[in-house]
């Protein structure tokens, strides 16, 4: 038995149905559904079905059922991601198919001068035999590749997720985690009883009204994470159930917009967790795209920290803006290879340099501006996690005051147009280690700004601080 579920489990994890072996089945539900309307109308008007009739009738049901079917090519559809939109192919095909089986008799029992009276009753119950029987196998064939593929109970070492909300990004979600090996979906979570006891995509929805719901559900149904479909939704929910997960130690996860997945696997691995940049929910600021498309084309641009949160976006950003080259710099080797992917399938034209190194080595800075010779350059390379800067101060200096001093120094010797620093808000009024930095990092870089228009340091990089 096990063997048998192995072999099946490797079909539908690595092919889809053959399309031949669908028209088969469809041919073979076909012609028996004929048969056993003929067998019930003979047994209802107590005549005998022959064995010449039944060769017959077998034959006109196939032949007239081969051209429906291709008509409609209901055996090309992927079974597993059939919908209810699939299914006006099937009724119209089968509507084809006993129009034509009619014609055939009608025009036979005339010829032969034989009463027709049954034909319609025949017709009509074979119509709806078969198109019922033909459903009926597509929602097998789903149930038995979703059973295989979960696996019944969650496996051992899946993370049982929610998904929030109840929208059309939500119910997708459940398709795009379809064969994850590391999470798995255990329903919906929304607050209110709107739709309390109701099923989405095969999978129930649940309820919360306050903090005691929350507490009294998530351990009962060891649940390890709430997916959030869009950041609005985490907004929406920043005071409320990203909280109640926060004190029960629940992740709180964000699924990746569609167009950063692609043809991956990303999501069927690994969802990112909701960070505090996600809920700030400030307003869009609408910003003149062609005054910034002017200032970037053509110009060759180098981001530090490129990987990073916010390094990373302003890469994206720049990758529409026609730049000369995009020159990526950072220290972190795995997510730098996640960006150039990402880079090179959103973005194929696009002439990059993946470039790992690290601020604080000033010679490797050296280096890439000596051979790139940038024109502007976006310094986002920083520390930021407050507590881990606490504890580890020295290494917040390094990072955020040498290394933005040595980016600001290399950019006034290669002649740079522009330096934009990526500050923070904790640099106002700083109480914190990694506000100090930061502080200390904007005080030199805008001391070395003053010195250029004040002619006393040859240079004409204009530098530029945004919090």
């Amino acid at each position: 038995m096990n063997s048998i579920r192995k072999y099946i489990e490797r079909i539908l994890s690595s092919h889809y149905l053959n399309y031949k072996i669908v028209l088969l089945i469809d041919l073979f539900i076909a012609v028996s559904c004929s048969l056993l309307c003929c067998f019930a109308v003979c047994l209802l008007t107590s005549n005998t079905i022959l064995p010449p009739t039944a060769l017959v009738l077998s034959i006109v049901s196939l032949l007239a059922a081969l051209p429906a079917f291709f008509i409609f090519k209901t055996y090309r559809h992927v079974i597993r991601h059939s919908t209810l939109t699939d299914l006006w192919r099937i009724g119209f095909a089968v509507i084809v198919k006993d129009a034509l089986t009619f014609l055939f008799f009608f025009m036979y029992s005339i010829r032969q001068g034989i009463d027709s009276k049954y034909l319609s009753f025949f017709i009509l119950l074979d119509a709806m035999l078969a198109t019922i029987a033909l459903v009926m196998v597509r929602m097998v064939m789903v149930k038995i590749y979703e059973r295989f593929r979960s696996g019944g109970a969650p496996k051992s070492g899946k993370n049982l997720i929610l998904i929030y909300g109840t929208g059309n990004l939500s119910v997708a979600l459940v398709k795009r985690l379809n064969g994850s090996e590391k999470y798995q979906v255990a329903g919906f979570y929304m607050y209110g009883r709107d739709l309390h006891s109701y099923y989405l995509a095969g999978l129930p929805v649940y309820y919360f009204r306050h903090q005691a719901d929350f507490d009294h559900f998530v351990p009962r149904k060891e649940i390890n994470g709430i997916l959030f479909a869009r950041n609005e939704d985490a907004q929406s929910e920043k005071d409320r159930l990203i909280v109640y997960c926060g004190h029960a130690g629940v992740k709180t996860f964000i699924a990746p917009p569609i167009n950063e997945v692609g043809n991956g696997p990303l999501l069927k691995h690994e969802l990112r967790q909701i960070r505090i940049e996600d809920l700030l929910g400030r307003e869009e600021i609408h910003i003149n795209m062609k005054e910034v498309d002017v200032q970037f084309r053509g110009k060759t641009v180098l981001v530090t920290g490129a990987a990073g949160s916010i390094g990373s976006e302003l890469c994206r950003q720049l990758a529409t803006l026609g730049v000369k080259k995009l020159v990526l710099f950072d220290s972190a080797e795995t997510p730098m290879h996640e960006l150039r992917l990402e880079l090179e399938r959103s973005f194929p034209s696009l002439s990059f340099a993946p470039i790992v190194g690290d601020v604080r080595v000033k010679q490797r800075v050296n280096a890439i501006f000596d051979r790139y010779r940038p024109d502007i350059v976006f310094h986002a390379a920083a520390y930021k996690h407050v507590p881990l800067m606490e504890e580890n101060p020295c290494e917040a200096v390094l990072v955020n005051v040498i290394g933005s001093r040595q980016v600001a120094d290399m950019a006034v010797k290669y002649g740079v147009e522009m330096m934009i620093m990526i500050s923070t808000d904790k640099a106002v009024n700083p109480t914190n280690v990694m506000g100090c930095s930061k502080r200390l990092a904007e005080i030199y870089v805008q001391s070395l700004g003053r010195a250029i228009q004040e002619g006393r340091l040859e240079g004409r990089t204009k530098f530029v601080t945004t919090r």
